[in-house]
């Protein structure tokens, strides 16, 4: 089972970017879906963006879509998630999550996950 580690939270004013990266290992990433979810402080975990395999097909939710953008390295290992335009209601702990071919945007669906790291977003 593949297990991730994340990096790259850390305090932002609203408008800035910040670029989170998950680091695999222990299984063959290339053949995951990748995910980002987030859970901000009282409310449940919810999903950010995701992306296929190869890199081919990326979906994100509404909240973000426009502003984040999720990539892959299959080379290194890595998936990447890329924020623009931050904004306060941003504030959450990231979560990065592998899980087979063809899953969609559940987080039961996804079988490993990092330990997660904090994004703050200051007004």
């Amino acid at each position: 089972q593949v297990r991730l580690v994340e990096s790259g939270g850390g305090l932002v004013q609203a408008g800035g970017s910040l670029r989170l990266s998950c680091a695999a290992s222990g299984g063959t990433f290339s053949t995951y879906t990748m995910a980002w979810f987030r859970q901000a402080p009282g409310k449940e975990r919810e999903f950010a963006a995701r992306i296929s395999w190869s890199g081919g097909y990326t979906d994100s939710a509404d909240s973000v879509k426009g502003r984040f953008t999720i990539s892959r390295d299959n080379a290194k290992n890595t998936v990447y998630l890329q924020m623009n335009s931050l904004k306060p209601e941003d504030t959450a702990i990231y979560y990065c999550a592998a899980g087979p071919r063809g899953i969609g945007v559940m987080d039961r669906e996804y079988i490993s996950w990092g330990q997660g790291t904090q994004v703050t977003v200051s007004s």
